[in-house]
């Protein structure tokens, strides 16, 4: 049986397919159930995510599961055979760690994708498609990526505006649990902020808008208030934390509206993060003095530091997965002595219960006892010893002093060289 990694990600193939092969949590149960009935299949575990799909498998027929992925997903092979890459073996398995610990990934190191793993391997199991061989596998890359992120920084620092705007915010707060939060704007990278925010224990949101409805959609989303720009001057003083990210062409927030906002405070101070390009904060806003204010480029700064980190880390990280892919290889290695092992002590159960019982025969008619005992261990012994007996004279009777030395050894021997 060979391991296989195969499917396709965000360096491969474009979004539009991405979203052709992507499971849905209605078409995964269909999809584990069919994967068991492909040729040479012995057990599989599908991962899908916005940037991903990937089929781990162990299976003797690549050609099979490729097909299978396309048939499923009403494509032909030819669509989408170019954007598949195939892992093999250790391959495999370097893969399967390095999108574990976040190496491969669009955001390096980014956190998300470990649980969608974890998720995966749950549904997998659930289905009852993963056996002996990808349950060890996947238990020892969540293993490794724990090490990894316990004992690198690759996920430590910030490499997204959304997520600077917040590790910014907590460095100036004690907690950020305790302030309130406006949010200026409700597109994608505010609807991130205010993610960003929610798992930072945040519960104090409020989320102005132009059009009040999308407003209400985000704030729904984040359980956050709404309101309209409009409203802005008369709330803007509530605000702790201001955060802005709209597509207007002119500052929606003035010099002047701060200073009111402040004067309403008791000058209490404010933290500004201007995530728009053009601007939605007057830049004059930063001469006042409880007014601390942080725009793009600011943020760009430190998530150009942060990401040479991360770089570093991964380095580190890579360095601990290769370790780790030789220990997991090296147990998959041992795999191939488990049907020997067994039946070795199957043959030498069977010879002890057919001794057994014969001796017992014989105490029964009334044998002596300690004559039955005499033959049933010599019995033994010669029965046990013939085959390895017969190899070493084989071994030494051809003049194969490696093979003579390696019974030896295996038989807890002193290796002697025949005369």
């Amino acid at each position: 049986m060979t391991l296989l990694a195969i499917g396709l990600n965000h360096t491969t193939a474009p979004v539009a397919l991405r979203e052709k092969v992507a499971f849905g949590p209605d078409s995964l149960p269909r999809a584990l159930a069919q994967l068991p009935a492909l040729p040479g299949m012995a057990e599989a575990v599908v991962l899908s995510t916005c940037n991903r799909t990937e089929i781990f498998c162990q299976s003797d027929d690549e050609q099979s599961v490729r097909h299978w992925l396309a048939q499923f997903h009403e494509l032909s092979d030819d669509e989408l055979n170019p954007y598949l890459y195939v892992y093999q073996n250790d391959q495999a398995i370097t893969h399967l760690l390095r999108v574990a610990c976040g190496l491969d990934s669009m955001v390096l190191g980014e956190p998300q994708i470990l649980g969608q793993l974890k998720q995966a391997y749950s549904q997998a199991r659930q289905a009852g498609t993963v056996n002996q061989l990808l349950d060890k596998l996947f238990q020892h890359g969540f293993r490794v990526a724990k090490e990894v992120r316990t004992k690198t920084e690759i996920g430590a620092n910030a490499v997204s505006v959304a997520y600077a705007a917040v590790s910014l915010a907590k460095h100036i707060f004690p907690t950020l649990a305790d302030t309130k939060v406006m949010l200026i704007g409700a597109g994608e990278t505010i609807e991130l902020v205010a993610t960003h925010l929610k798992e930072q224990g945040v519960d104090n949101l409020t989320v102005a808008n132009r059009t009040l409805a999308r407003a209400q959609e985000l704030a729904g989303k984040v359980a956050a208030s709404a309101i309209t720009l409009e409203a802005l001057p008369d709330s803007l003083h509530e605000a702790d934390i201001v955060i802005g990210s709209t597509a207007s062409p002119l500052p929606i927030i003035g010099k002047g509206m701060v200073e009111r906002a402040l004067k309403a405070r008791r000058h209490k101070p404010m933290f500004f993060v201007d995530l728009a390009v053009p601007r939605d904060i007057e830049s004059e806003v930063s001469e006042l003095d409880d007014a601390f204010l942080y725009t793009v480029d600011d943020l760009q700064q430190i998530i150009d530091e942060n990401r040479a980190k991360r770089e570093a880390a991964a380095a580190q990280a890579e360095a601990m997965v290769l370790e780790q892919v030789q220990a997991f290889a090296t147990w998959i290695n041992g795999l191939s002595a488990v049907d020997h092992i067994r039946d070795y002590r199957q043959q030498a159960e069977g010879i002890r219960q057919d001794l057994l019982q014969k001796a017992q025969a014989q105490l029964a008619g009334g044998a002596d006892a300690a004559q039955v005992l005499e033959r049933l261990s010599a019995q033994l012994t010669n029965r046990l010893i013939h085959a390895p007996t017969k190899a070493l004279s084989d071994a030494g009777r051809e003049g194969d002093q490696a093979r003579l030395d390696t019974i030896a050894g295996v038989l807890g021997l002193d290796n002697r060289e025949t005369p």
